[in-house]
């Protein structure tokens, strides 16, 4: 469905694999996945961020072969 945008848009920065549409499409894929493991408070960002963590357990076992499908995308 078209969509009307009254005013600016603007677009400060696209990374590497970033994605940026303007008008109609049918489907986005991506082109690329990854996984992460992290603990409590590992992913935070700020300027004045402070993380108060008693305990933090990450489960790293991971028993499926594939996780995301992306070979079709490229």
């Amino acid at each position: 469905m078209p969509a009307i945008v009254i005013g600016g848009i603007k677009v400060t920065n696209v990374s590497g694999n970033g994605t940026v549409n303007m008008g109609d499409v049918l489907q986005i894929a991506p082109k690329s996945t990854a996984k992460t493991n992290s603990g409590a408070g590992g992913g935070n960002t700020g300027d004045f961020l402070q993380t108060n963590t008693f305990c933090s357990v990450t489960n790293t076992v991971d028993p499926d072969v594939f996780d995301a499908g992306v070979k079709g995308n490229n």
